[in-house]
């Protein structure tokens, strides 16, 4: 993804009684992007979220959040930024509404504002039908849904959004997926944490995958695909209806083609960059009636399982 880096750590390292959990962390993350920080449990993600709010120091190493330092300028940072805990939490006694209204009351953001903000917010996480039920009373699926609404009552630049679906069915699962892949249309950054991989590939545009606080790897869901599973070639596969040895050694000697397979009617291509135009070509011009034509797109499960199997 093109667009400015706004949030970068170098050599990041937090101790917890004597224990690395965050071990020299460098990430990149860019403007209007949603970036998923994955790892297992006990990998540094949610301590790693705190020291990019300033809600924890870290013990060396440096981050900046829109050109803030979170250590040295905590409020800046807090201004600009939403946060979605893993654990929710709300005063009970207290409904969504007005739970919300509290929030924008610290943010100084109007009375006026804030109770367009709501209604707003309320609706598009779906909860707007009991905006005047008492907290206490909401399932842990509804208080996730509070919880996103508040994260984002102050028009973030960048909102931290840790296992947001935790607790949700799987309409809400869909709803809150939805909310979080415009976000960026609404220009918020959004750094996501996650254990659902199949939920960080709907939504990401990149990732970062920890183990034991280190980066294992980062950047583009493609970008990753192709050097863990495709040792950094593009793989396309074109259809044709009647393969021959001519089309198969017209393609093989188009610049950045590394190897091409057949099989029956597919041609399998390993290719230094995206060379479907080019492929498409050479197959007009040979006669050979072209079907259809794909790039491989990867898995985040394989990618994922990939670096832990080497880890």
């Amino acid at each position: 993804m093109d667009g400015k880096i706004v949030i970068e750590t170098k050599e990041l390292t937090k101790n917890y009684d004597g224990v690395t959990v965050v071990d020299r962390l460098n990430l990149h993350i860019r403007e209007k992007e949603i970036f998923g920080l994955l790892g297992p449990n006990g990998a540094g993600k949610t301590t790693t979220i705190l020291m990019l709010l300033g809600l924890t120091e870290p013990a060396s190493g440096s981050a900046w959040v829109f050109g803030y330092s979170p250590t040295r300028e905590p409020l800046k940072v807090k201004r600009l930024a939403g946060y979605l805990p893993e654990n929710v939490g709300f005063y009970n006694n207290l409904t969504a509404r007005e739970n919300l209204m509290f929030i924008a009351e610290l943010n100084n953001i109007s009375r006026a504002e804030a109770n367009r903000r709501i209604g707003e917010l309320l609706e598009i996480v779906g909860i707007g039908e009991v905006a005047n039920l008492t907290v206490g009373k909401f399932s842990r699926g509804m208080k996730q849904r509070l919880g996103i609404a508040d994260a984002l009552i102050k028009n973030p630049k960048v909102a931290f959004l840790d296992e947001p679906t935790a607790g949700l069915d799987p309409e809400g699962i869909n709803q809150t997926l939805d909310l979080i892949a415009n976000l960026p249309q609404m220009g918020t950054t959004v750094v996501l944490s996650s254990h659902q991989l199949y939920q960080v590939q709907r939504v990401c545009h990149s990732i970062g995958i920890l183990s034991k606080g280190k980066t294992v790897i980062e950047g583009s869901l493609d970008q990753l695909g192709r050097e863990a599973l495709a040792g950094g070639n593009y793989r396309i596969e074109v259809e044709t209806a009647q393969p021959n040895p001519q089309l198969i050694d017209i393609v093989n000697k188009l610049p950045g083609v590394r190897k091409v397979e057949a099989e029956g009617n597919l041609l399998l291509i390993n290719a230094d960059s995206d060379l479907r135009a080019e492929i498409a070509k050479a197959v007009v011009q040979s006669n050979t009636p072209l079907i259809q034509m794909k790039i491989q797109e990867f898995s985040l499960d394989d990618i994922y399982m990939k670096y832990f199997k080497e880890d």
